[in-house]
C-alpha cells in the first residue's frame, strides 16, 4: 500500500501495540499529537498504554528504563532532538549501560523516537542533527530511516530489538509517499543499496537519501552513473556493503544532514580510507551541514543545511 512516511509511523507503532501488550507508548501530548502519528491509538489501547508525559524528559526516561527492566518495551516520544540533552544520564548511564553492567541479567529495550525540526524555521534550540552524537555511545543501537518502507520496518524491528534505539526521523520527509509492505520486519544494522551505478558511489544518510534520488535527473543529464547507498543505521555501521562499492567505483561522496564535525559521515570517510585505499582514485569528499548553530532567517539557513544544488555541485566535482 502507498502511504506516506508520517502513516508509517503511526503503522509501526499500532501494529506493535497490538501484537505485544508489553508494547508502551510514552510522549508529549502522545495522546493528541500535532503531527498525527498517533492518532487513534489511546482510543485502541487506552491511556494505561498511551501515556502524556510531563515535560521533564530525565523522569520519563527514568520510568522507561525501570519499566524495560521489568520486562515492558516502552517506546518514548521525545519531540525533538534537542530534548534528550536533559536525559543524558539516564540515555548514557543507565539505557546504554545496564546490559552489561549486569553481565546479561537486565535488559533495556527501550525505543526513543525524535524528529528533527531543521529547515522549519525553528531556529538554533530545535533544530539540531544529532544522530552523529548519539552514534558515539556504546551501547545504544541508532538509526535513520528516510523511506516509509524503511520507517515502517525498521521502527518495528527498532521496538522489537532487546537492544536499547534510537530513531532520529526527519520531518521533511512526513508527507513524502511510498509502496510500505507491512509484513517486512528488520532490525537496526543493515544498509541498503538503492542504485547501482559505475562512476561513483553516493552514501546518504537520513533525508540525504531524497535528495540525491531528486538530483538524479540533472547528475544523469551531466553523464554520472552513481550508486546509491542509504547507511539506514549510524550504530552500528555496515560496512562491508560500503566498502566493496567504494572498491568498485573508486570515488565516494558522503552525505550527511549533521553538521560536518565529528559527524557520522566522517566516521565512515575514516574507516574507508583505511579499509579500501589501494581502490581509491580520489580523496574520498564530505558534503554536510555547517559547524554553526541554525539560524532563524531563512537566506542564512539554507545556507547551513545540506540541498539538493549543494549535493549536484559536489557530484561534479568528480
Amino acid at each position: 500500500m502507498e502511504i506516506t512516511y508520517r502513516e508509517a509511523i503511526q503503522y509501526a507503532f499500532f501494529d506493535e501495540m497490538q501484537t505485544n501488550e508489553n508494547v508502551v507508548l510514552f510522549g508529549e501530548d502522545i495522546q493528541k499529537n500535532l503531527y498525527g502519528y498517533s492518532d487513534g491509538l489511546v482510543d485502541k489501547f487506552g491511556e494505561r498504554r498511551v501515556i502524556n508525559i510531563p515535560i521533564s524528559e530525565a523522569a520519563v526516561l527514568g520510568v522507561a528504563n525501570g519499566a524495560a527492566m521489568c520486562g515492558m518495551r516502552p517506546i518514548v516520544d521525545l519531540t525533538l532532538p534537542n530534548f534528550m540533552c536533559v536525559a543524558m544520564d539516564q540515555i548514557v548511564n543507565i539505557m546504554a549501560k545496564v546490559h552489561y553492567m549486569s553481565n546479561g541479567k537486565y535488559k533495556v529495550p527501550v525505543t526513543i523516537f525524535v524528529s528533527s525540526m531543521q529547515g522549519s524555521g525553528n531556529a538554533a534550540q530545535h533544530s539540531d542533527r544529532f544522530h552523529s552524537l548519539f552514534s558515539g555511545i556504546p551501547g545504544i543501537k541508532v538509526i535513520t530511516p528516510a523511506t516509509p518502507q524503511d520507517m515502517y520496518s525498521m521502527m518495528r524491528g527498532a521496538i522489537q530489538d532487546d537492544n536499547p534505539v534510537i530513531c532520529f526521523a526527519d520531518r521533511s520527509l512526513f508527507w513524502r509517499k511510498g509502496e510500505v509492505d507491512c509484513t517486512q520486519i528488520e532490525l537496526p544494522g543493515k544498509a541498503k543499496m538503492i542504485k547501482t551505478g559505475k562512476d561513483l558511489t553516493v552514501i546518504t544518510i537520513s533525508s540525504c537519501l531524497q535528495m540525491v534520488v531528486d538530483s538524479l535527473p540533472q547528475v544523469k543529464q551531466a553523464g554520472y552513473d552513481i550508486e546509491i547507498i542509504d547507511v539506514r543505521t549510524v550504530n552500528p555501521i555496515d560496512y562491508g556493503i560500503l566498502e566493496e562499492s567504494a572498491k568498485k567505483t573508486g570515488k565516494v561522496l558522503i552525505c550527511d544532514t549533521a553538521n560536518k564535525r565529528g559527524s557520522v559521515a566522517c566516521e565512515i570517510a575514516v574507516e574507508l580510507q583505511q579499509q579500501v585505499f589501494p581502490f581509491l582514485k580520489m580523496p574520498i569528499q564530505i558534503v554536510a551541514g555547517e559547524d554553526i548553530p541554525m539560524p532563524f532567517a531563512k537566506a542564512m539557513k539554507q545556507e547551513v543545511l545540506v540541498t539538493t544544488d549543494k549535493i549536484i555541485k559536489y557530484i561534479k566535482k568528480f
